[in-house]
């Protein structure tokens, strides 16, 4: 048996959709989506890009990111989060992470911010991994307060919760959210970019297509058109609008067999030696990801995990071990001693609606097996 890390779901309402798009039917699949995952999440408008990536990078544009600006992130996220910052010119600051979930410090972050009081800071870009959260109403004050952008990268947080209310409606500045994640990849690409801001909302669609603007008055020819701003193409196809629709409509039940497998990786793995599994009794998750800890050798235990068929993933390697930034910005191994410390350990299990029982149990047996031969 071969269990991969991830797998797309393809159904009859995935085929439906895209068919009407192939079909030329009138429906635009994207404002259909948009609609659709503000109602979803409880949002009040969105905007639908090519991909997570995308949606980033519009986001620094709608908050108009200049050469030499600062935005902060954890140092625990994927590359596309800091690499958006640079596409500007402007400067990633790195935050150590806390223990249990991987995700940034409010404790350190709120350090920086009361000795980092510069205009030039512009946004705190906060990813919520595994769909866990840190204490957004926390965070929400400190961008209140010490005047900063709140950007969520909720990459893995679709259908994630904070006290009940879904991610991209609890109060940040903006949310971007990727339906083909790190390790994750599904069969199309596509993001959500989300605001309750309508300047965010109006300068982000200008900026989605290259900042054209044409006339609306009714006889107006439409070939002609204007420029006003450096924008970018960062629109999602109708193709890949029609498959995450129905994606969306199943995100709850998927998050419930999600549940269904993480209970069973917790019930059986729990006191395997060598394995420290997560504590997520008291967390609002949508169990996107279900990472354990393995106390040595991590890499060598996912190698023999691998060679007897079950894959697994990392998130992430920390940002201050990637050679650019290690290397732009002088940072030492050790000078995130907590992301360091778990980076050496996490290990991303496979966790997906459509894996069976049987698989669940062939990853879980494998586990055991290759845990039982360590020292």
């Amino acid at each position: 048996m071969e269990v991969l890390f991830s797998k797309y779901e393809n159904g009859v309402e995935e085929h439906s959709n895209v068919s009407d798009a192939l079909d030329g039917d009138d429906l635009c699949q994207r404002e259909e989506l948009e609609d659709e995952f503000c109602s979803y999440i409880g949002a009040t408008h969105s905007v639908a890009t090519s991909h997570g990536t995308s949606a980033l990078h519009l986001a620094m544009l709608a908050l108009d990111l200049k050469r030499g600006d600062k935005v902060v992130c954890s140092v625990n996220s994927h590359p596309n989060v800091p690499e958006v910052v640079r596409h500007f010119d402007a400067e990633p600051v790195f935050i150590d992470i806390e223990e249990d979930y991987y995700n940034i410090n409010l404790n350190k972050l709120e350090e920086y911010l009361q000795d980092n009081t510069s205009k030039k800071l512009k946004a705190v870009i906060v990813t919520h991994i595994a769909g866990i959260t840190v204490d957004l109403e926390r965070l929400y004050n400190m961008g209140k307060l010490y005047n900063v952008k709140i950007v969520e990268d909720a990459c893995d947080a679709l259908g994630a919760t904070y006290n009940g209310d879904k991610i991209g409606s609890t109060g940040a500045d903006i949310t971007c959210f990727n339906f083909s994640s790190h390790l994750r990849e599904n069969i199309c690409n596509g993001g959500m970019l989300v605001t309750n801001d309508d300047d965010i909302l109006k300068r982000a669609r200008l900026l989605n297509n290259h900042a054209i603007v044409k006339s609306d008055e009714e006889d107006a020819l439409e070939y002609i058109y204007d420029v006003v701003d450096i924008g970018n193409d960062y629109s999602m196809s109708q193709l890949d609008a029609a498959y995450i629709r129905a994606m969306i409509k199943k995100q709850d039940s998927v998050i419930e067999r999600q549940k269904d497998i993480a209970a069973m990786y917790s019930k059986e793995l729990a006191g395997v030696e060598h394995i420290t599994i997560p504590d997520l009794d008291n967390v609002e998750t949508p169990y996107s990801l279900y990472i354990v800890k393995v106390d040595k050798n991590r890499d060598s235990f996912a190698r023999e995990l691998k060679d007897k068929g079950v894959h697994t993933g990392l998130h992430f390697i920390p940002l201050h071990l990637i050679s650019y930034y290690k290397s732009k910005y002088a940072l030492k191994v050790n000078a995130f001693p907590v992301a360091l410390r778990s980076y050496q350990q996490v290990l991303s299990l496979p966790i997906y609606a459509s894996m069976s029982d049987e698989e669940v149990k062939f990853v879980i047996e494998t586990i055991k097996e290759v845990a039982s031969t360590r020292v």
